[in-house]
């Protein structure tokens, strides 16, 4: 899929800022980037519970890092973000390689966002569906 013109690219954005250490110690890659709809995966293995199962606070670290990031590239650069608001729905278990999240704006404010984002496992089941809202912090000042 090509870019229109004047587009950001977002992923290159999301590179040049780096990932955060719980994404990285998560495994976390994101695919697709805009503020409107993000995709990132996360492997099961290092994020399962005692018994091997998927942890369902992994799939809700997933769920906060899309949803935080496509506010940040709502808010701009310049702006702070905070999750203030996340619940999450464990549909189904995973037990071996990726799950896939899909993040998509449901409104983007001035000062609010919200995404729903839906997980997936390799077999294209519904494993989680989560809900996050994020605030949109006063600009930083430049120094």
């Amino acid at each position: 899929m090509t870019q229109p013109e004047n587009t950001p690219n977002y992923l290159e954005l999301i590179r040049e800022r780096g990932s955060g250490a719980l994404d990285k110690k998560m495994g976390i890659e994101i695919l697709e980037a805009s503020p409107q709809r993000l995709v990132g995966r996360m492997p099961v293995e290092g994020n399962t519970q005692p018994i091997g199962l998927l942890h369902g606070g992994a799939s809700v670290v997933l769920a906060e890092s899309l949803g935080s990031v496509g506010t940040q590239l709502h808010a701009g650069p310049n702006r702070k973000i905070v999750g203030v608001d996340i619940n999450a729905t464990h549909h189904k278990s995973a037990t071996s390689g990726f799950v896939t999240g899909v993040a998509t704006a449901v409104s983007l404010g001035k000062t609010l966002c919200s995404y729903e984002i839906v997980i997936t496992n390799e077999a294209g089941q519904r494993t989680c569906t989560a809900r996050i809202t994020c605030l949109i912090l006063a600009e930083a000042a430049v120094r």
